[in-house]
């Protein structure tokens, strides 16, 4: 559910950002004509607009399908029909020195602790074989009057012959399981250790990524469209630099809402995956 909650809140947050930039962009058209009427335009140029927005409209259809998709995945999740994401999206905040501590709590060690226990108690119950062991018995019986009541007694003691035969071959194959289980549960920490470090590091990258999008790429991206509109109305720039920047800034805002989404994405699923001592 919550990576089905992260998917619907992030394709809505980019959904909102390209109708934004579409309708700046439906902006230009009266813009365009008037350019071509008065000469200062080509003809052509203005078609730029129209494939501009078509390319955009393209990619919101992309990202209504996301929408729908990721609703009904959370409605699947929650049971409430047509889910609807309430309130921002949480802090992007991932301890690695938590989830490292909390691998010895995960179910695939806890198994594997399981499994050693049995093994030694199987160890032991062989050992106990070994030992000599012994009973008493105590009976009191009621009988006829003609005959009188009657108390037994009896001691019972079982003798371990045959140990280098019986016994001890046991012993040593309830040893040899007890040794491949924490072999076992050996590699299963290796293994779980080897998955959350490559997932932390990709969650890193991921993070490098969003924060270069965020500081530097989407400003950028801004100040470039803001300098050619301005360069644009004071007659120094064309009307196709204004729509490649504009159209620039669009890819630059939704890349970050996308490398967003990635890290957002890679929290929630290193969370489930290997939980955390506070979760």
């Amino acid at each position: 559910a919550g990576q089905a909650w992260i998917d619907l809140a992030y394709a809505s947050r980019r959904l909102a950002a390209i109708d934004a930039i579409i309708r700046s962009l439906r902006a230009l058209p009266p813009a365009a004509r008037t350019a071509v009427s008065s000469g200062t335009a080509r003809p052509a140029q203005s078609l730029g607009i129209d494939q501009a927005i078509a390319g955009l409209e393209d990619r919101r259809a992309e990202l209504v399908a996301a929408v729908a998709r990721a609703r009904a995945m959370l409605a699947r999740w929650t049971g409430v029909q047509a889910p609807e994401i309430a309130g921002d999206v949480p802090a992007i905040d991932l301890a690695p020195v938590r989830l490292r501590a909390a691998l010895e709590q995960h179910p695939d060690m806890i198994s594997a602790d399981a499994g050693i226990r049995r093994t030694q108690a199987d160890v032991d119950a062989a050992r106990a074989e070994k030992r000599p062991d012994w009973g008493a018995e105590v009976a009191y019986q009621r009988r006829d009057p003609r005959y009188g009541d009657m108390i037994s007694a009896g001691v019972s003691m079982s003798l371990p012959l045959f140990a280098g035969s019986r016994q001890n071959p046991r012993i040593a194959a309830r040893q040899s399981a007890e040794a491949q289980a924490e072999a076992q549960r050996e590699e299963t920490r290796r293994t779980l250790a080897a998955d959350l470090e490559a997932a932390l590091a990709d969650h890193q990258m991921h993070h490098s990524q969003w924060q270069r999008a965020q500081r530097v790429l989407l400003p950028l991206a801004l100040e470039r469209a803001e300098l050619e509109t301005a360069s644009y109305s004071a007659g120094r720039a064309s009307l196709t630099d204004v729509i490649d920047a504009k159209a620039a800034f669009a890819d630059a805002e939704l890349t970050a809402l996308e490398r967003e989404a990635q890290v957002a994405s890679d929290a929630v699923r290193l969370t489930i995956t290997f939980g955390s001592d506070d979760r």
